[in-house]
């Protein structure tokens, strides 16, 4: 843990050094000439990537995009010497990086895990663990646009509620959950997370709420679907894999580190369809799979990271 302009930083990067291996130690990257690297960080966050690449990698170009301002402020100080361009954007909108680009992209790295200090520091009700508003929005300051979780748990339907739940969360007890929300905000809003806690443990059976060794929180996945639903996370990284693919330069290459199965659901069928193992065939490749099976945290890591141990690192190179 770091302390950062009055916060505390609790967030360790995941496959740090497998996902800046497998992206960019080739030797065109070390043999010189006038080209410079060029990297985007799609999902910045408390720039553990950025900043060991500009350490390995002096003279890189880093593109960093994430939605919340607040993540640049509080990781700025490690990049005085790098040069980094910072976009205040979701990684659905990479092609805004053409803009800022004299040269192609060399690589693409999306790391889809929240970051900790989003969880424990944002104040927007990412966490069970803490009493917060339920925003749960990705964005610093929301617009009264944008939807909320405060907005989903007291304004859709509990079809719509039990559907995100379980899609999202995977969740068996989604029903059940749906059920209560409703009920409860026919009382009184659910204006809080820790109104949402107490509506979840009401809704399931005890036997499920018990700590058992190696069981989650009751609440995790509840809260996981409703976050991929304020923000449409699913949406965006489908988007954002596309649009990356389009910038890369030939030979360009992919790394994308996802969390649950959902995502690299996603990730997966991406990375086949551009390999030539979907329906397609490989007459239609434009890819090449590097990691045939993902990469996962060895031990050591998720004995320090616990978090570590969900982590799948999958990398895709343009031909």
């Amino acid at each position: 843990m770091t302390k950062t302009e009055g916060v505390l930083t609790v967030h360790r990067t995941v496959l740090l050094n497998e996902t800046i291996d497998g992206l960019l130690a080739r030797r065109s990257f070390s043999e010189g000439g006038n080209k410079r690297l060029v990297v985007v960080d799609a999902t910045f966050g408390g720039g553990g990537h950025s900043g060991e690449i500009c350490k390995r990698y002096p003279g890189v170009k880093i593109i960093a995009f994430d939605q919340d301002k607040s993540v640049w402020r509080r990781a700025k100080e490690k990049f005085d010497d790098c040069d980094i361009t910072y976009v205040n954007a979701n990684f659905r909108d990479l092609d805004k990086a053409q803009s800022l680009l004299t040269d192609s992209i060399d690589g693409i790295i999306f790391d889809l895990g929240l970051s900790s200090d989003q969880l424990e520091n944002s104040g927007r009700g990412f966490s069970f663990k803490k009493d917060e508003p339920l925003i749960m929005t990705m964005k610093e300051n929301p617009t009264p646009s944008d939807i909320t979780a405060y907005d989903v748990v007291n304004t859709w339907e509990e079809k719509s509620l039990a559907d995100i739940i379980y899609g999202y969360g995977e969740e068996r007890q989604a029903r059940r959950i749906a059920k209560a929300i409703v009920e409860r905000r026919l009382k009184e809003e659910i204006k809080t997370t820790f109104d949402l806690v107490a509506t979840i443990e009401r809704a399931i059976p005890a036997k499920f709420r018990q700590k058992n060794k190696g069981r989650i929180h009751f609440a995790t996945k509840t809260f996981q679907a409703i976050r991929i639903a304020v923000n449409d996370e699913l949406g965006a990284l489908r988007e954002g894999l596309e649009k990356g693919f389009k910038l890369l330069k030939k030979e360009g290459r992919i790394a994308v580190i996802s969390f649950h199965s959902l995502e690299d659901r996603i990730v997966k069928k991406f990375f086949s369809a551009k390999g030539g193992s979907a329906s397609g065939g490989k007459e239609n490749r434009v890819a090449n799979i590097i990691t045939k099976k993902p990469i996962r945290a060895s031990v050591e890591e998720i004995r320090d990271n616990p978090r570590s141990r969900s982590a799948k690192l999958r990398i895709l190179e343009k031909i």
